[in-house]
């Protein structure tokens, strides 16, 4: 069994971005820009966007954080975006989700432009996925698959089983898997918490991706010798012997899963810190095809 290290990989790439940036300023060009958005004080909200703002200094980009409070209303968080949309200084945009239940998470991320889309959500830049054309990956989805590659996991042929149908991973992961290429050429079956057979399906999978928000939902009886895991979910449980009284698991039982598995992501030091390699070589892309 092998861990795929995010904290190893990450570093490997933000090393390898911030190499490319300083090689695009040193042209003359302008740093990439990134503007991030949040609505509220969530602390998990307020701990991502922290994290990729923190990641653009360390890679020489310029960020800005725009704050607003819960009560800011869906027309005027429209007007905000479509500001950003227009300023030629900002190359790349995300709107942190979710959003206050006023606002609408579709109607936030439709205003976006689809040229500063680095988080790869607009049903613009999903369509052009979908059809195999250039586009901006959604950032979870790309992670994994620079994750893959820096291992060389030869995907070809296998059977990707992705447990969960969100927009954000679920679908975009699926649709990823199946296209023709490495990572990818693999068999997808998608399933999610109504599937009636899960674990028939998923003991025949030679890799899960276990996408379904639920704690340690994927168990060791679910996944076959040899299989490859890649765990995105993020959750907090309880633990009384850690000082903040909680910890956080992933979507797959880690312990008792490990040991059958060829590969497998932990949490945390996992995907979540692929998902901001993503979204950062997606501002580096925007940035490129801005200079242009």
């Amino acid at each position: 069994m092998q861990i795929l290290d995010g904290v190893a990989v990450s570093a490997h790439i933000k090393t390898e971005i911030k190499e490319e940036t300083a090689k695009l300023v040193a042209l003359g060009h302008k740093k990439p820009h990134l503007a991030a958005i949040l609505v509220g004080n969530n602390p998990a909200s307020e701990a991502y966007v922290g994290n990729k703002v923190k990641t653009c200094d360390e890679l020489g980009f310029d960020s800005t954080l725009l704050r607003f409070e819960t009560d800011i209303t869906e027309a005027q968080l429209i007007e905000e975006i479509k500001k950003l949309n227009a300023d030629d200084n900002i190359d790349g945009i995300l709107v942190q989700l979710p959003l206050p239940k006023h606002i609408s998470d579709d109607a936030a991320i439709n205003t976006i432009d689809p040229a500063k889309d680095v988080d790869g959500f607009h049903p613009i830049t999903q369509g052009k996925m979908v059809l195999g054309q250039p586009s901006f990956l959604p950032a979870t989805p790309y992670g994994i698959l620079l994750m893959l590659e820096h291992y060389r996991i030869d995907t070809t042929g296998m059977h990707c089983v992705v447990i969960g149908r969100s927009n954000i991973v679920g679908m975009p992961m699926s649709i990823l898997m199946a296209r023709n290429g490495n990572p990818g050429n693999c068999t997808v079956t998608i399933c999610h918490s109504k599937t009636k057979n899960l674990k028939e399906i998923c003991l025949q999978a030679d890799i899960i991706v276990a996408a379904i928000g639920r704690p340690r939902y994927v168990t060791e009886d679910m996944v076959k010798e040899g299989a490859i895991v890649i765990d995105v979910g993020i959750n907090r449980i309880d633990d009384a012997t850690k000082k903040s009284g909680s910890r956080l698991v992933g979507d797959v039982d880690f312990d008792n899963v490990a040991p059958k598995c060829s590969y497998i992501t932990p949490v945390p030091k996992g995907v979540g810190l692929m998902t901001i390699c993503g979204l950062m070589k997606n501002t580096l892309e925007a940035a490129k095809q801005r200079s242009k």
